[in-house]
Order: C-alpha cells, then structure tokens, then sequence
C-alpha cells in the first residue's frame, strides 16, 4: 500500500526573541487502517524562524523527513490555499508530488493536539495569535459533474446508516476504488451510526474511477442558491453531488448532517451498480471538520 503524507507548513501562536512569528512544517503519514495507531505513523516537526519562511528551507526539511522515515510517499497532501505556490514548489525540489486537499484529517488531529497541549507550553507562546486559528476561505461555486462522471436517469441515490461494528470486516469488502481512515480508537460506541451517501448507477465503475482521480474531502449540505448535498474534494472544489428537490429529502439531508455531528464528522460515500449487488464500486470513508491555521 503507497505511503502518502500530509503537510502544513505555517506560522504557529509562538513569538521569538524579535516579537516575530515563528513558522513550523508539520509531516505526518495518512493511516491507511480502520485502527488508530498514533505511534506507529510517521511525523516529523520543524521550527522555522520567520526571516527563512521560503521553498528552499521546505524543501530542505521534506528532504531531512525523507532520510528519517526512509519513505518515499506517493504524494504529499496540503490543506492550505495560500501556501500553494511554496508547497507545490517545494515539493516539486524534493522529488515529490503536491497534492491539494482537505483530506488532512490526521494533520488537522494533530493540529488540535499541539494548540491544546504543546504550543503553550513553548517560549513565546501568544495566546492572542492561538485564537485566530481558523482560515477563512471565500465561499465555493458548486460545479456540476463533468459528463465523464454523470449517469443517465436511471441513477439513483440514498442517505443510509451502518452501525460502527458493521465496518469491522470493512477489509473483506469486494471494492474496486476507494479509501478508508481509522474508525476504531476515537470512543465511539460500537452502536454509533455512521451516515453515507450510496449513489447507484449503471456507470458506478467508471464514475468511481474518475473519482479516485480527486481529494476527496467530505460530504455536506448546501442550501443556496438552492438545496443540494455537495461533494468537497481538492482545496477548493465543490461539486453537486444530489439535488434536494422536496421537503422529504431535504429533510433526510438534515437528519445525516445531524447524524455526522454525533459520529465526529466521520460518514461515507458508496458507488453500486444497483441495490441488489454486494460489490461497491468505490467507497470512501470522509469526515468534515474545520481546518486550522
């Protein structure tokens, strides 16, 4: 299984002896288990001071991360919009490949980990700086699906759930694309629900195929200009995945970003060629959740 790493690369609520912010890049590997296993990941962490903030110092510390996890992921995942220049070109130095996302869920757990427990325990530490943390992103257009990934009308789509248990033999599954994150380890109950999005469609396959192409972040309901359940993929792509077109489905639309809340953001998205096959043509286990500055 390819090794992929996630990347952030930004100033953190510390001040050095100059009142200048200091900056940090953070490394750590995508888990690619249904079990969180935090020691066994790969991370690395490095200060940077502010007057070195550029490409050459990033990739200078991929490389340093490279001689010590003795990995060479597949591609390099990156939340932040506004680093994309550096990072991408950093990366590009190293010998590795950029890929925006906001599938950074391991980074951003780490994040909230660091915000809460290490940074004010650092020299420097600023409150102040540490409650401005969230980015703030213009609002997304949402796109239709290109005709690649479009259906006839014969598709069809449903809001289901799956107990957490049910998920335990989710390796046996017969799934041609897709990919998982660590489900058991967080203090979910065994009974918890796990909202998802199945989409059954004669073209299953191929729009699964064109979907592993993407980042594939999370679902969510958007209501203007009109209701739709969206598809977030990328650092800043939206695409209309279902239209909401009555009361009762936008009601179930309600009831799965109700159901997301109680299992930490964590859901999923199926493709199947029809109700009555067992295979999935892709499945995906996404969480939402607010990215950190």
């Amino acid at each position: 299984m390819a090794t992929i790493w996630e990347l952030d690369f930004y100033s953190r609520p510390l001040l050095d002896d100059q009142q200048k912010k200091v900056w940090e890049a953070l490394i750590c590997e995508t888990p690619q288990s249904l079990e969180h296993n935090e020691a066994a990941l790969f991370r690395y962490s490095q200060f940077c001071p502010s007057s070195s903030v550029n490409s050459l110092w990033l990739k200078q510390a991929l490389e340093d991360a490279l001689a010590q996890s003795g990995q060479r992921p597949q591609k390099v995942r990156f939340f932040r919009r506004q680093m994309n220049n550096m990072i991408t070109k950093a990366c590009e130095e190293a010998g590795l490949v950029a890929a925006p996302s906001r599938r950074t869920y391991e980074l951003e757990r780490w994040l909230h980990s660091r915000l809460k427990d290490f940074y004010p325990q650092q020299a420097g530490y600023d409150p102040q700086l540490a409650q401005a943390g969230a980015v703030q992103y213009p609002e997304l257009n949402a796109a239709e699906l290109p005709d690649a990934a479009r259906g006839d009308k014969g598709d069809r789509w449903a809001l289901v759930s799956l107990e957490l248990e049910a998920f335990a033999d989710l390796p046996e599954w017969e799934i041609s694309f897709g990919e998982t994150l660590p489900l058991f380890g967080r203090g979910l109950a065994p009974d918890t629900k796990i909202p998802g999005l199945i989409l059954f469609s004669p073209r299953a396959l191929a729009f699964a195929a064109w979907l592993s192409g993407l980042e594939l972040g999370y679902l969510a309901l958007q209501r203007e200009p009109r209701p739709f359940l969206s598809l977030e993929t990328g650092a800043s792509d939206r695409w209309i995945l279902a239209n909401l077109t009555d009361e009762a489905t936008l009601k179930e639309a309600k009831g799965f970003e109700s159901a997301k809340e109680k299992s930490q953001g964590v859901h999923f998205l199926a493709l199947q060629t029809s109700p009555e096959t067992e295979a999935f043509a892709g499945f995906w286990l996404l969480q939402s959740g607010a990215v950190l500055g």
